[in-house]
């Protein structure tokens, strides 16, 4: 029988308790190891780049290098490692930063266990996951400054090329961080045509990934 293949991840958390509170809940789950923890965003950015983590858990507001600053390092130096921002912040601001710098979730602290340890499968399977408040939040802002009912990419010449109506109302639910699965569920169609649905928004606004689409699309701002 094969080994449990685990996701490796990286704590940073400022806070000794609060650190050892999640290495604690984390190490009893098979599938998941601790490879790293740091206590500043320094550390984290250091660690990151030294053992190479599929997820980390990255607080925001921490000495030296806060963690919008750190995500962005992190997602530049190693591709490959997930960032959950996990956070007693709130804010539209800190969401919408940490999102733009390249995070794949955005948890509060007082999330439940179970949501923590769901996000950190889901982002480790390249998925995005956002609590419900924060999704609202999102949502809020996506509608705010898309402005017209569709938006427009760079398509495959460089020139504008409109998203249809399903397309737009695909992109909704990938910025507020819903999987092809969930998507399908909501909008009544199969898996596989919602999968080739969003490889053509990909290529219609010139993304690499579903969060590049989430950080276009909220960089998009009404002159």
């Amino acid at each position: 029988m094969n080994p449990v293949e685990r996701i490796r991840i990286l704590i940073a958390e400022d806070q000794p308790l609060i650190r050892r509170a999640f290495a604690s809940m984390l190490a009893l789950e098979p599938d998941l190891e601790i490879v790293a923890q740091a206590a500043d965003g320094v550390e984290a950015v250091q660690a990151a780049r030294r053992y190479l983590p599929d997820v980390v858990l990255l607080d925001i507001q921490m000495p030296r290098l806060n963690g919008i600053a750190a995500t962005r390092q992190i997602v530049r130096d190693c591709p490959d490692a997930q960032v959950i921002i996990l956070t007693t912040y709130d804010s539209d601001d800190l969401i919408f930063d940490s999102i733009c710098a390249g995070a794949q979730a955005y948890l509060l602290k007082d999330a439940e266990e179970g949501e923590i340890l769901d996000t950190i499968r889901a982002v480790s399977r390249g998925q995005s996951r956002l609590a419900p408040d924060i999704a609202r939040k999102l949502l809020d802002e996506f509608r705010r400054v898309r402005g017209a009912p569709r938006l427009d990419g760079g398509g495959r010449n460089g020139q504008e090329e409109a998203l249809t109506e399903r397309e737009n109302d695909i992109l909704q639910l990938i910025v507020v961080g819903k999987g092809n699965r969930e998507i399908a569920t909501k909008l009544g169609l199969a898996e596989g045509t919602v999968k080739n649905y969003v490889s053509r928004i990909l290529e219609k606004l010139n993304a690499r990934s579903r969060t590049e689409l989430a950080v276009k699309t909220l960089n998009r701002r009404i002159d």
